[in-house]
């Protein structure tokens, strides 16, 4: 291979890898409340975003303008509704509060309150009305608040 050949894909490689370094510990941390697993031990978050960084690395060259970080949490999005449905058969609950929610509710909490999309860009993003995202939302917002305050009444009745 040429010099001329390998120059801009060193290039694109240092682009990407200076992205990943940038946006890898945030994207995994939305993957992880997706997948509800615990911080330390998320395997299936891992894949996910191992996948859709590298759906994001093939588009590279083609993103021209738009945001990689926006591209690959589109991709992780999209993988994880993918990943949710075909888990359902296989749903092992780990008592954890966001096992509480739908995959649905999940997707929608961790898009607009822990990545800040706009509720235009999320219910683009499900393929959702955006007065039903908002009323997803609302409710599983209420729900981790109905199931906190249960977790913290028990907690203090234990300890009574």
């Amino acid at each position: 291979m040429s010099d001329r050949q390998t120059a801009p894909r060193r290039r694109r490689a240092r682009e990407f890898e200076a992205f990943v370094a940038g946006a890898a510990p945030r994207l995994l941390h939305a993957a992880t409340l997706l997948t509800a697993e615990p911080p330390t031990a998320n395997p299936h978050a891992q894949r996910l975003l191992t996948a859709a960084l590298a759906r994001t690395y093939a588009e590279w060259d083609r993103l021209r303008g738009e945001d990689p970080y926006d591209r690959t949490r589109q991709e992780l999005a999209a993988r994880f509704t993918r990943f949710a449905r075909a888990a359902r058969r296989h749903a092992r609950p780990r008592g954890g509060l966001l096992d509480r929610l739908t995959p649905q509710e999940r997707l929608i909490l961790v898009l607009r309150l822990c990545e800040g999309v706009a509720e235009e860009q999320t219910a683009a993003l499900v393929g959702l009305p955006e007065d039903r995202v908002r009323a997803i939302c609302a409710r599983a917002v209420a729900a981790l608040r109905d199931a906190a305050g249960a977790a913290h009444a028990c907690g203090a009745r234990a300890v009574s």
